[in-house]
């Protein structure tokens, strides 16, 4: 399995997905993790991650780096720079994410799994108060003899087994202390799609890992989602990264920003005659 030695230098990334034009949301938020990067005297990586080539488009690959350099960001590492951990491109990183996937699968911390989503949204068991989802029942497990290792994870969902009771707890940088407890916030989840693609949590703990990132800037939504990631470091006995999420940029009612938000897309606002200093200068100081 490849290992990757501790960083002494602070490394930060950008790592935007293709799927539509950088909103505004996503140009604070990286704003944020380009400021720590410098601040700290670090490296900043840029990394598009396009794993899921039937929403990722070329098109918009190539117009999201226009929009950041427009913006006002450089890194120093990434698809149009080059450096020495790519590629930095997701999609061409498949042999490594299928290698951390066997190390799991040796380990017996992945298993297939046939059950959908509208199976776990039919579960028996309904979510405990507070919970952001439904939890995966733990009797849906395969008993871990009752299966052949395949040689790819194709054709079917694989999940990560957690360890029920667990305990992981982090301080972020931003959001201070965070506490979540495995089977009971969340249960098993998809580290592999039936379709081939490896899942978010998956495949940003490996690629975070394989490039030395040693603080993790994004949006505070994901705050759960780093619990998850955090069982995969542990499991694959890697040192996590440290942590910062940032308040998501809302519109005027109140919603978070998206994609399809009309007027708030860094090309739109480029093409109303918007300056990147104008958009920074009104973004909420909190």
């Amino acid at each position: 399995m490849t290992t990757i030695g501790c960083e002494k230098t602070y490394r930060g990334r950008l790592a935007p997905t293709p799927t539509g034009c950088l909103h505004l949301g996503h140009a604070r938020t990286f704003w944020i993790a380009q400021q720590r990067a410098r601040e700290a005297g670090g490296k900043l990586v840029l990394r598009i991650e396009d794993i899921d080539l039937a929403r990722c488009k070329p098109a918009f690959a190539s117009a999201l780096i226009e929009d950041l350099r427009w913006f006002g960001f450089a890194w120093d590492e990434g698809p149009d720079v080059g450096g020495p951990f790519g590629s930095y491109t997701q999609s061409e990183r498949r042999n490594f994410h299928l290698e951390i996937w066997r190390h799991l699968l040796e380990e017996k911390w992945t298993y297939p799994s046939a059950h959908s989503r509208k199976d776990l949204e039919h579960a028996p068991r309904a979510p405990h108060e507070g919970e952001a989802e439904t939890i995966f029942p733990s009797h849906w497990r395969p008993a871990p003899d009752s299966w052949t290792p395949p040689a790819t994870p194709d054709g079917i969902n694989w999940r990560f087994r957690v360890p029920d009771g667990e305990r992981i707890e982090f301080v972020d940088g931003r959001c201070g202390p965070q506490v979540f407890e495995a089977g009971r916030d969340f249960g098993d989840f998809v580290i592999w799609r039936r379709d081939g693609v490896p899942a978010y949590e998956f495949v940003v703990a490996a690629d975070d890992h394989a490039m030395g990132v040693t603080e993790v800037v994004r949006g505070e939504d994901l705050l759960l989602s780093t619990a998850r990631q955090i069982l995969i470091y542990r499991a694959l006995g890697w040192t996590p990264p440290a942590w910062f999420h940032c308040p998501l940029l809302r519109d005027a009612n109140g919603q978070r920003l998206a994609k399809r938000t009309a007027g708030l897309a860094l090309r739109e606002l480029r093409a109303a005659g918007r300056t990147p200093e104008q958009l920074r200068a009104a973004w909420p100081t909190t």
